[in-house]
């Protein structure tokens, strides 16, 4: 048998760290400055050219932010959870990427949060175990 040569160019080598979005971003956990759960990354906005026709040389659509809202019910049953119920964390407000996405301490602030920090403090808390984070 012989095989066909891959005549294709290599992929450009961007500046700084490179991010695979499903591998280090998607479905990780969010933490605060003050290093508690205030949510999960479900999706990535992306700036993405309004034209068509996009040349091969173009570079990559930039990501502005990160989508976090309630996706159980789609998550269990399938689909997308529509637009109007993720809340968009901004880019800058992203610290650290590692085993959590770490925010920075105005993120706490974000209004976009207010069901996350409401279930910690009227439901989780009430749960054994839930006021300290696990060992």
């Amino acid at each position: 048998m012989t095989s066909s040569r891959n005549n294709f160019p290599d992929a450009p080598r961007p500046q700084g760290r490179l991010v695979d979005a499903r591998l280090h971003l998607l479905d990780r956990q969010l933490f605060d400055a003050d290093e508690a759960p205030v949510g999960i990354v479900d999706d990535l906005d992306i700036d993405i050219p309004t034209k068509f026709d996009i040349a091969v040389s173009a570079p990559a659509p930039p990501v502005t932010g990160i989508l976090t809202g309630q996706v159980l019910a789609t998550r269990i049953f399938g689909g997308r959870p529509p637009r109007s119920k993720l809340q968009a964390i901004p880019w800058r407000l992203i610290t650290k990427i590692g085993t959590v996405v770490q925010l920075s301490s105005d993120a706490e602030d974000l209004e976009s949060l207010w069901i996350e920090h409401w279930l910690r403090d009227h439901l989780v808390r009430h749960i054994p175990g839930g006021r300290r984070a696990a060992q």
